[in-house]
């Protein structure tokens, strides 16, 4: 079995500052083919993007996971919840016009 982890040996960060009175955040990860956005949400309803990049290898069967960390020396706990895997939500653009 042979698992990419990185993208050809290189990884990245995608930081988002989330203020600490913050305390529930939805997050939507989506694909489409080889090109991947991440997002987050206060209400679950109205999403920012985080990160849109492309994976060399990204294309085929893939397997991701969820993790949380502070830059800072500290300490909080994180729960994920109602994880579940619906049609891509990133939809392609229709050609618009640059501003």
């Amino acid at each position: 079995m042979h698992y990419i982890q990185t993208n050809h040996g290189y990884s990245d960060w995608a930081t988002t500052a989330i203020s600490a009175d913050v305390k529930t955040m939805w997050y939507r990860f989506s694909r489409r083919e080889s090109d991947y956005c991440i997002e987050c949400s206060r209400d679950g309803k109205n999403f920012t993007q985080m990160r849109v990049c492309h994976m060399w290898e990204g294309g085929g069967k893939i397997r991701f996971g969820i993790y949380a960390c502070s830059p800072e020396d500290s300490s909080f706990k994180a729960v994920f919840t109602d994880m579940k895997i619906t049609e891509c939500a990133w939809k392609a653009h229709d050609g618009q016009q640059p501003d």
